[in-house]
């Protein structure tokens, strides 16, 4: 299997999860084709990435991988974007100016959130998907679209169309090889592989050489809700990489709410756990949470927390210790 992945990209299709293990398969027939490829799925799982992935395992690896924001662009301006404009097109047209397809020309165009589109664009693009032609805007040229398309889009078109707010017609030439991706929740199995390759990246990035996280971290991110799927996982580590000290990711960097979803979390019955399980989670959860916080409000000095907490200093090192805490990553820089 990893003969047909190049070796930049062993990182990406590492998965434990049965969904993504199947993308991967249909990844590895489609890429070689030059079919259209539409990824569906919610704001930061990942299109992009798989958009670049099969690019990069196609025949035209070679040539250009263009990635256009469809959402980011004005409708008016989308058109001369995508397809550019000739001089005098419209006012402020000053010179003839190629667009995006023609720039992607022999490679590979990604038109994200293609939900987004204006009508009129519609129609342009319903032309290149179905005989590969267009004409800048002002132009009477018809220009040869060499390119592969790839889509995104997190909206759901098919409900767009019964709607009536996207064509039909160039829903079913987009949809040629659809390819829905899962939230992260519903692929935690893939949290540590994940994790590693962001760490990896940033390491290249910022050259901290900090390899792994610790477990109470994992532990945190499984019980968290991701509601920016694996692109917040990818910032919440990056901010935790800069603000820590040691040579492992603590859960003192981690930001509130994903330090307190494992407190929120409470194991349902049909876990298996029992009640005196589910009460001892509970507690542990509940401890970790409080001590890290208040380790952050006193910068790690350990009389001044436990003072705080009402407990001695020995007692509070007992829980540290049990939690995996370290009061080194509570502590300021010194040269702060």
């Amino acid at each position: 299997m990893d003969r047909f992945w190049k070796t930049e990209c062993l990182d990406i299709v590492k998965s434990k999860n049965a969904g993504m293990k199947k993308i991967f398969e249909n990844i590895r027939s489609v890429a070689p084709t030059n079919a259209t490829v539409l990824l569906l799925g919610e704001t930061g799982t990942g299109k992009g990435t798989l958009a670049r992935l099969i690019h990069r395992h196609s025949r035209r690896f070679n040539k250009s991988f263009i990635s256009v924001h469809c959402g980011a662009i004005p409708d008016t301006l989308i058109e001369s974007e995508l397809f550019g404009h000739e001089k005098g097109a419209f006012t402020g047209a000053e010179r003839k100016k190629p667009g995006r397809f023609e720039m992607a020309a022999g490679g590979t165009i990604f038109l994200d959130e293609i939900g987004t589109v204006s009508p009129s664009a519609q129609v342009k693009l319903l032309q290149v998907l179905q005989d590969s032609t267009f004409s800048r805007i002002g132009g009477d040229s018809i220009l040869k679209a060499n390119v592969r398309i790839i889509a995104a889009t997190n909206s759901d078109l098919e409900d767009a169309v019964s709607k009536g707010k996207y064509r039909k017609d160039l829903f079913y030439r987009l949809n040629v090889f659809p390819i829905e991706l899962p939230s992260l929740k519903e692929r935690l199995e893939d949290l540590e592989y994940l994790t590693d390759a962001f760490l990896k990246n940033l390491n290249g990035k910022y050259g901290k050489n900090i390899q792994t996280v610790h477990p109470s971290v994992l532990e945190k991110f499984r019980h968290y809700e991701w509601p920016g799927n694996i692109r917040e996982l990818e910032n919440i580590l990056e901010r935790a990489y800069i603000l820590e000290r040691s040579a492992v990711i603590t859960t003192g960097n981690l930001p509130s709410e994903t330090q307190m979803a494992a407190a929120r979390y409470i194991p349902a019955p049909g876990t298996g756990q029992t009640l005196a399980q589910a009460r001892r989670h509970a507690v542990n959860a509940c401890e970790t949470s409080y001590l890290s916080n208040l380790l952050e409000q006193t910068s790690g000095r350990i009389n001044v927390a436990a003072q705080k907490a009402g407990i001695t200093a020995r007692q509070l090192n007992r829980l540290m210790t049990r939690h995996r805490l370290d009061k080194k990553q509570f502590k300021p820089p010194k040269d702060a």
